[in-house]
């Protein structure tokens, strides 16, 4: 648990768990490599973290919502984009065991979502070094 010193802080925690659960997904895929009918995997959370800073902030949901002109009209479907979700990873070639993991495409992907988790977690480191100085500052006075 990080400490909550601002609404960026709660933020930054759930973007680093979905990170995580990105970098086991891409691991998953990477070790089932020669896996007969393996599909790969991944994670899709932005849309999640998007309604949450939109939550931290206190935004309202600005969709434009259809209108009904008939009482026998059904509601429209509505994604909730609250939640991340994991889908098969498809559009790449399968070889003959109708395996699709492509090598390439899942270490690219590990490397750019390692690079976005070293970014997090110097954010984090950041935001801590300011407090413990402001922590220290206070303190001498």
């Amino acid at each position: 648990m990080i400490m909550q010193t601002s609404p960026a802080s709660e933020l930054m925690e759930k973007a680093l768990n979905y990170r995580a659960m990105r970098q086991n997904l891409i691991s998953s895929n990477i070790a089932n490599v020669d896996t007969p009918y393996y599909r790969s995997r991944d994670i899709s959370f932005e849309k999640s973290l998007v309604a949450e800073r939109a939550r931290l902030e206190g935004k309202k949901d600005k969709r434009l919502r259809l209108a009904a002109t008939d009482s026998r009209h059904m509601e429209p479907v509505q994604e909730d984009g609250s939640v991340a979700k994991i889908f098969f990873r498809d559009g790449h070639m399968t070889r003959n065991d109708a395996n699709s993991v492509d090598l390439d495409v899942e270490t690219t992907e590990m490397a750019k979502n390692l690079t976005m988790y070293n970014a997090l977690v110097g954010a984090i480191k950041k935001e801590g070094s300011i407090m413990r100085s402001v922590i220290e500052a206070s303190a001498k006075v």
